[in-house]
């Protein structure tokens, strides 16, 4: 991840100091994530392609004597929030809150004694954009735990602390793709993560070195996880694998769709052809990236989206005029990303080109009434970790 200038480290721990009394023992901070390809199959057992990006959740923290947990944003979201570690049950915390103490009570549930403390956080990753910005701020609070507390928890044990947090307090049913990228991620590389048995390889994957950059165009269509859309595509997914006989989606292949044709209603099909072809995209995106580069994987990127807009219904349109104009306008791949029903799409776009994609998005946005986008670039970055 691109270093955080010491002003901004300075900035953040005076504004602590300023607001709890004191400095903060330390500040962290982890990423939000772009994922490349391999959308919904994470919880089908499946395989997923993500990369930490330049855009992270900053968290300055000071533990307390006692079980009070005070929480403040920088975005000036809530305002002061104070509560105990003892109160913390599901549904018990409201807006960006929610994140933090999920992760506080997820280590209580695995038997860690979370002592109380001080937050400041900050983030410049856009909300409700399909970049998750909720698991940055998961993940930077369960590394800074992680650090004061002394629990001693490899990566694994975050991934799964924060999958539950998000899981049963949040009540979200995600994945462990996010925070495997926001806690995994590495400059330069794309995270190819095995969500079976969460095994991890590091795939090269370097827009610009191949005279790439990578867009993103954010919708402005605010989305989110909690809501019917999501929960009922994954429920789908479970009725599928159930009536197919097999644990998870992950062990359909491309051969077997035919017979499932015949097994399936249509619209469960449809689900479940997606999953199985979006595995199958993403085995061979990282073939293409290990043996000739990011400049190869374009109709991949186009074939993804065409399966989450017609086989997944999870795009909209917004979404799809942005992949649309972006490849009329020079990219050479682009797909929504995320779990859908808004966020941000991505365009691989040749360096040179990235000011006509961006300026005909917009002109299109305009012409078709819609909220103006947000068209920015990012980078594989590092994963979480301490800044000071």
């Amino acid at each position: 991840m691109t270093a955080t200038p010491a002003p901004a480290l300075s900035a953040l721990s005076g504004q602590f100091e300023s607001i709890f009394g004191s400095a903060p023992d330390g500040v962290w901070q982890a990423p939000g994530r772009v994922n490349l390809i391999g959308e919904h199959t994470d919880y089908n057992e499946g395989f997923v392609l993500p990369f930490a990006i330049d855009k992270a959740a900053k968290v300055a923290v000071r533990l307390r004597g006692d079980s009070c947990v005070r929480l403040l944003s920088t975005l000036g979201e809530q305002g002061l929030v104070e509560t105990e570690t003892t109160a913390l049950a599901p549904g018990s915390a409201k807006g960006w809150t929610k994140y933090p103490l999920g992760v506080v009570w997820a280590l209580g549930q695995l038997g860690l004694d979370v002592p109380g403390f001080d937050l400041l956080m900050d983030s410049d990753v856009p909300l409700g954009a399909g970049l998750s910005s909720s698991h940055a701020i998961e993940c930077a609070v369960i590394t800074a735990l992680n650090d004061l507390t002394g629990a001693g928890l490899g990566l694994e044990d975050m991934v799964l602390a924060t999958q539950r947090a998000e899981n049963e307090f949040v009540g979200a049913p995600t994945g462990i793709m996010d925070q495997s990228a926001s806690l995994r991620g590495s400059k330069g590389h794309a995270v190819f993560l095995d969500c079976r048995n969460q095994s991890v390889q590091l795939i090269p994957f370097d827009p610009r070195e191949a005279g790439l950059v990578l867009l993103v165009i954010d919708t402005k269509v605010s989305h989110s996880h909690a809501d019917g859309g999501y929960a009922s595509r994954r429920e789908s997914c479970e009725v599928g694998a159930q009536v197919l006989g097999v644990t998870a989606l992950r062990d359909v292949g491309i051969g077997d769709l035919e017979e499932a044709s015949g097994l399936l209603d249509s619209t469960t099909f449809r689900r479940v052809r997606h999953i199985v072809t979006e595995n199958d995209r993403v085995l061979q995106t990282v073939e293409r990236l290990t043996a000739d580069g990011p400049a190869h994987i374009g109709l991949l990127l186009d074939a993804s989206h065409a399966s989450m807009r017609d086989d997944f219904e999870i795009s909209c349109p917004e979404l799809d005029l942005a992949v649309e104009t972006s490849r009329a306008h020079g990219a050479i791949g682009a797909r929504m990303t995320g779990g859908g029903f808004g966020g941000s799409a991505i365009a691989l776009t040749p360096v040179g080109h990235e000011q006509e994609v961006r300026d005909a998005v917009v002109r299109a946005f305009a012409a078709a009434g819609f909220t103006t986008p947000d068209v920015f670039t990012v980078t594989p970055a590092a994963g979480a970790a301490r800044l000071a």
